[in-house]
């Protein structure tokens, strides 16, 4: 069956670009009427991308692909570029679109009175376009360009405020630590051009020349790890993660949109979209599993001791995007992992945008200076609840049917990565509680409740906000069913294969215990106060000050790369400044000093002249007697 509405996938990124283009040649003459072309370009978007969606599950479509702009020609060479629509992009551009379009709406509400506000949608509009532009990419240099176009996005939505030091630093953070995850898919890509036959990098090519075993097995595992360093760096696994807590300085809904369903997911979907390469190369498989089950408790815990709402949203993003990771490289197919990245994009943006409510109300980031706000912000409450249970992965919340997904795969195929992804399980569980109980729940304390020089009374946050919210709870609730145990019908749907996945109770059961009993932990320290708070930074000081300073990683990475190249940058810039620069001003003087002299010889004067006559007469004379001298000796 041929598509109707694939072939005009390509207006799916045109609608934000054009709201780009609008926002940034007249931003400030539209007005309010700016903000709302965004979110109209983007309601336009996810509609086209809703219809090719809809389409595609509803009959067996044909994979669509244009690729008749010949972009670069070289002798016999000729690379092409266009789009492509799959089942696997199909259900991306629904996830990027519907996101998008909440958080357009969304900073309606949170960013007014903001005098850049439209530069703020302007942003986010390119932003957008960017992340669809890659999405649909039929190439991988197609795919690469969008890639880095993303990566300029963050810098410019990260640093927004970029009159807050911290802003700033957090900005030029996310660029360099994601450009070094770029250097190796950039490699990568050329290996692949490289070795792939006819140097063909559209995807089709990519999975006829995989899938046959064209190329030598040592030359894939290159390829692949090279491919997964990209993504390591965009889905912040370790040791590249650094940058995406620290970008928890730009706005709230930046964070919501970077977190659930744009940038971090990129990674992701890139390796689903090689996963033809990967498939190939058990060892790069391996690889990927390891470092994502490692990303995933290593956040976890480092989740457990932070302060900062939003820094405990983003290390929780960083270890689910370990869990999706571990999913992909277990190999059995992509399902598991794109399922994962499915669900958490809808519970991470209500837990992003419920936090963004919190902050909106009590101006304050810090959960210590919190609490007893359900009684004031109901939606939110209730909204933000929805989602602790959903990313705790509690039944039947969407995040228990993609996590047991994960979790059953790992233990039909590695235990150890099992037992490693049921106590990151425990952990996510006891930092969302604890989050959970000390916001919303106990007794009101801080500022933010009449505590301190600049109290307030908290309020729920406006419709603009709100409204989204439960959009995003309703989904963070039904999203999950889309596959279970009992009906696959999204991995058949993605894949085109059979999934024989039975129930397995073993799994249900331990990771459910995991999830209760992180939250029932949460309970008896931080609400209902029978296990003292202290409990752990009392008896394990050392432990606890390891989980809060993030490992030291910052530090670590400050002493071994970072004061050692500025030690370097030190001593290029002497070299430049007094050995380089020295040679060139030494130049420069001489023949200055050269030509003055001659100015102040050449003056006209008789006398001057004569004297200079005698002294060069006198010197020549002194030299034809020394020469004589010379060879009478």
């Amino acid at each position: 069956m041929v598509s109707d509405y694939s072939q005009y996938a390509w207006l799916i990124p045109l609608f934000p670009l054009i709201a780009f283009l609008a926002l940034t040649a007249m931003g400030r003459q539209l007005k309010d009427l700016g903000i709302y072309i965004s979110i109209f370009a983007m309601f336009a978007s996810f509609i086209v991308a809703v219809l090719i969606f809809v389409e595609r599950i509803g009959g067996k479509v044909e994979d669509y692909t244009w690729d008749k702009l010949n972009w670069l020609q070289v002798g016999d060479f000729t690379l092409s570029m266009g789009f492509e629509v799959t089942n696997l992009n199909a259900l991306m551009l629904v996830i990027v679109t519907l996101v998008s379009l909440l958080v357009n709406i969304y900073s309606r509400g949170y960013m007014k009175g903001d005098e850049r506000i439209h530069v703020f949608f302007g942003y986010i509009a390119l932003f957008s376009f960017s992340m669809l532009g890659l999405v649909i990419s039929e190439n991988m240099l197609e795919l690469y360009i969008f890639w880095e176009l993303v990566g300029v996005c963050s810098f410019l939505l990260v640093g927004f405020w970029y009159f807050k030091p911290e802003a700033k630093a957090a900005a030029k953070k996310a660029f360099i630590v994601t450009r070094i995850g770029d250097v190796g898919l950039f490699l990568g890509i050329l290996l692949l051009f490289w070795y792939m036959p006819g140097h063909a990098l559209d995807f089709t090519s990519i999975h006829n020349a995989f899938t046959t075993g064209k190329i030598d097995p040592t030359i894939v595992t290159w390829i692949a790890v090279l491919i997964f360093i990209g993504a390591m760096g965009k889905s912040g696994q370790f040791p590249l993660h650094t940058w995406l807590p620290d970008a928890m300085e730009g706005p709230t809904p930046i964070s919501a949109l970077i977190h659930a369903a744009t940038m971090v997911a990129a990674g992701v979907y890139l390796v689903a979209r090689t996963f033809d390469i990967f498939h190939a190369s058990p060892d790069a498989l391996l690889v990927v599993a390891y470092v994502g089950g490692f990303t995933a408790i290593f956040a976890a815990t480092i989740g457990i001791a932070q302060n900062d709402i939003k820094r405990i949203l983003a290390y929780s993003t960083v270890s689910q995007l370990g869990y999706m990771m571990m999913a992909l490289g277990i190999g059995v197919s992509y399902t598991s992992g794109m399922f994962h990245l499915f669900t958490h994009a809808f519970f991470k943006a209500l837990l992003f945008l419920g936090a963004g409510s919190v902050i909106h109300a009590v101006h304050t980031q810090d959960i210590n200076e919190m609490g007893g706000l359900s009684r004031k912000m109901k939606i939110t409450t209730w909204t933000f609840a929805i989602g602790t249970l959903a990313l705790s992965g509690i039944f039947p919340f969407a995040g228990f049917w993609s996590k047991d997904m994960i979790l059953t795969e790992a233990y039909e195929h590695n235990q150890l990565l099992f037992w490693v992804g049921v106590i990151a399980a425990f952990f996510t569980a006891f930092y969302m509680s604890r989050l959970f109980f000390l916001v919303f729940l106990g007794s009101p304390r801080g500022k933010a409740h009449g505590h301190g020089d600049h109290a307030h009374e908290p309020h729920e946050s406006p419709s603009t906000m709100t409204i989204p919210l439960i959009i995003l709870a309703v989904l963070a609730v039904v999203a999950g069913f889309v596959n279970t145990p009992f009906n696959e019908w999204l991995g058949h749907w993605l894949t085109g294969q059979e999934h024989d996945e039975k129930a397995n109770w073993i799994v249900i059961i331990l990771s459910t215990l995991a999830g209760l009993l992180g939250i029932g932990l949460g309970y008896l320290i931080y609400l209902k106060r029978t296990i003292p708070r202290d409990v752990v930074s009392g008896k394990l000081p050392w432990l606890y000050t390891l989980f809060n300073r993030k490992y030291f990683v910052d530090e670590i990475y400050d002493s071994l790369i970072v004061k050692p190249l500025r030690g370097l940058g030190w001593i290029l810039e002497l070299i430049d400044v007094y050995i380089i620069d020295g040679i060139v001003r030494l130049v420069a003087f001489t023949v200055v000093s050269l030509g003055r002299l001659g100015s102040r010889l050449q003056n006209g004067q008789m006398q001057t002249y004569g004297v200079i006559m005698i002294l060069g007469m006198l010197i020549l004379a002194l030299a034809i007697a020394g020469r004589r001298f010379i060879h009478a000796g």
